[in-house]
């Protein structure tokens, strides 16, 4: 029973702490990685915007190798490739790639380094040895703080087929959430009785009180899943993720018609606020306002952080909805934002 302790970093050479280790390990079971060392942690924590580095390091160097970044991309079934390098030289790839590079902290540092991390960047990264017949990688995964909210069309429930879903996240400062997302939305408190994609194709809605119209015969709290469907065909609402913007979401109070909220938030360099950047703003910034306001999409919404009986009567925190009034309506604020 000997206990490996973790080696350190010397002038560049991985040492291990007992110098008696290897003649006292003969018969000890091989590491599963002969090359790179095991991450201390597999989860990589950022915000949108920010910098973040990928830890993978060398304990040795095979003859003729190189090293492969990729991204697995789960709802595409396939891996992207970001960087490859030979130690002495890089060359990346695609649009992640015009962000990446390799840290190099010492000779034996593969790290990734990632400027300007974004939505979609989120997700699982593999680091690959190719050498020959001796390849070997591990896997890390990128997480981004950020909130989950359902959405629909201006016609109703169940009109997104998935691509439209998508595109619809997207066009609200937002992307289609994963099914981590959602289950620690469903965590924190998350209770929407419609069905909603996800990223991979699936659909899901999470249930918090059960009740009889909302899977009434499942008595117990979860996720209520319909599977896989057709991607084409098949319709339902979105569940979409946004994280933290570098931006102030506030409110212009007035009597404006949608076309007026969106001039009286340009008069102050602002643009009206997008249903990502309030669902944000409310959670990340605690922004607690009792009236209702425009957004980009034509919706109507406040945002909640204190309930309180005058403001909806709900229980529990949440940006509330009027739904999409009609445009010319003068009833509602509006909600800007403003680059920081």
């Amino acid at each position: 029973g000997i206990t490996h302790e973790p080696a350190v970093l010397l002038e560049g050479i991985w040492l291990d702490h007992k110098l008696n280790v290897a003649t006292t390990t003969k018969n000890a079971p091989t590491p599963r990685l002969q090359y790179l060392l095991e991450p201390l942690y597999e989860v990589v924590h950022a915000q949108r915007g920010a910098t973040v580095t990928l830890p993978c390091v060398l304990r040795a160097w095979p003859p003729h190798y190189k090293v492969k970044w990729s991204k697995v991309e789960p709802a595409e079934l396939l891996e992207n490739i970001i960087l490859v390098t030979n130690g002495a030289q890089h060359k990346t790839y695609g649009q992640l790639g015009g962000r990446a590079r390799l840290r190099r902290g010492h000779r034996n540092d593969a790290s990734l380094t990632i400027a300007g991390v974004a939505l979609e960047d989120e997700g699982r990264y593999r680091c690959q040895l190719v050498n020959g017949l001796e390849d070997e990688s591990l896997s890390l995964t990128l997480t981004l703080d950020g909130v989950v909210f359902p959405y629909q069309t201006s016609q109703g429930r169940y009109r997104f087929n998935y691509f439209e879903a998508k595109q619809a996240c997207e066009e609200q400062d937002s992307r289609l959430a994963t099914y981590q997302q959602l289950y620690k939305a469903w965590t924190e408190g998350l209770d929407w009785c419609n069905a909603g994609w996800i990223l991979d194709g699936t659909v899901h809605y999470p249930i918090i009180n059960p009740r009889e119209p909302c899977g009434g015969r499942l008595l117990v709290p979860g996720i209520r899943t319909y599977g896989a469907k057709d991607k084409q065909k098949d319709r339902f609402d979105a569940f979409c993720f946004t994280s933290p913007v570098r931006g102030q979401v506030y409110f212009i109070q007035g009597h404006l018609s949608f076309k007026e909220a969106g001039q009286a938030c340009h008069n102050q360099g602002a643009t009206i606020a997008k249903v990502g950047q309030l669902y944000s703003a409310w959670k990340f910034s605690q922004l607690d306002t009792c009236d209702g306001g425009w957004l980009a999409d034509g919706s109507v919404r406040y945002p909640i952080t204190t309930p309180r009986t005058h403001c909806g009567g709900l229980l529990d925190p949440g940006v509330r909805s009027f739904g999409f009034p009609n445009k010319e309506q003068r009833t509602y604020g509006t909600y800007c934002f403003s680059v920081k």
